[in-house]
């Protein structure tokens, strides 16, 4: 497909806007293999409008998987390396004096892009951190009292490592409820590997997304008509209270010290309303809602630490909660 002929407008046919985005998991899997769970969460985040935080050991392909994702919908990526003494105004931008005009101009920074690639935010420490909550929230950076907007679509895509913990700052609850999704990354399965193995014995290079045959399948068009199509997904009553059921069930169980907030529950129904568009329908089932769960919300808890010594997780609390809410017929 030639985006710059193809692409359905934001008037466009939701149909064909809905199989360019399909494409996209062919496309993204010449170069990833076994991330299919992973590509759906992003591009879920980006007709939500949302951010998503990757969680996964090294070298299980999360940067690789967000620049795959930015060449197959022809967006632009840039990466930050957060480290410990990474200053706000290299994420945001500055101003710089120019000598030949004696002025200052703003230089922008790497947050100026469709697709941002945060790798380990939580090594930076919070003073950096919380230069992305601005961006994040309002699209907009803020330099010298000028508000400069962001280009859209505008994606945060921020990795974690969840085995190393020295040296580390963790995101605060208030930062992590800014991100719609939160993706672990899994270790591949044996065939998985063995697949991976195999493409680089063959001369597959993860710097060379175009050597490796990744085109663009989709554009900026496709998701502004996505996204018009997402807003009109219909949502019964039952749903929104099936909805809100599961947000204050996690405010009352006695494994968690914070539940879900009406934030949270916002974006619940919005990931529940994208995932039923993809799926091919125009409006919401109870299983939209179970599928999107855990993504949405194993970040927007915390647990007691009684109940972490026992090896519960949010996950596991969550599952429990879905498992005990009356579902709507």
């Amino acid at each position: 497909m030639d985006p710059t002929t193809d692409n359905a407008g934001p008037t466009g046919d939701p149909g064909t806007a809905r199989d360019a985005l399909e494409a996209l998991r062919a496309e993204i899997a010449k170069a990833v293999v076994g991330q299919d769970p992973a590509v759906t969460g992003l591009v879920v985040a980006l007709l939500c409008r949302g951010h998503v935080l990757l969680e996964g050991v090294p070298g299980v392909a999360k940067t690789l998987l967000v620049r795959a994702l930015a060449s197959a919908l022809e967006l632009e990526t840039k990466r930050v390396q957060f480290t410990p003494d990474l200053m706000p105004s290299d994420v945001t931008g500055s101003l710089v004096y120019d000598t030949r005009s004696a002025e200052f101009s703003f230089q922008p920074g790497p947050v100026f892009t469709n697709l941002l690639l945060a790798d380990e935010i939580n090594r930076t420490p919070p003073k950096t951190q919380s230069s992305l909550l601005e961006a994040m929230e309002e699209r907009q950076v803020t330099v010298d009292g000028t508000p400069r907007p962001l280009p859209d679509p505008f994606l945060v895509a921020a990795t974690q490592n969840p085995v190393e913990y020295e040296g580390t700052y963790p995101l605060p609850e208030a930062q992590l409820d800014r991100f719609l999704l939160k993706l672990t990354i899994p270790l591949p399965s044996r065939q998985d590997e063995i697949d991976v193995l195999t493409r680089h014995a063959g001369g597959f290079d993860p710097r060379d997304l175009h050597a490796a045959g990744v085109r663009p399948v989709a554009g900026p068009a496709d998701l502004a008509a996505a996204r018009t199509a997402v807003a009109k997904t219909t949502v019964s009553p039952e749903i929104t209270a099936y909805v809100v059921d599961i947000c204050r069930a996690t405010r009352e169980s006695p494994s968690l010290t914070l539940g879900v907030s009406p934030r949270g529950a916002t974006a619940l129904l919005a990931t529940a309303r994208a995932w039923a568009w993809l799926t091919g329908r125009d409006y919401v089932i109870p299983d939209d809602v179970k599928a999107l769960a855990l993504p949405t919300l194993r970040h927007r808890v915390q647990l007691r630490p009684e109940a972490e010594m026992e090896g519960v997780t949010a996950d596991s609390v969550i599952n429990a909660i879905l498992a005990h809410v009356p579902v709507p017929r």
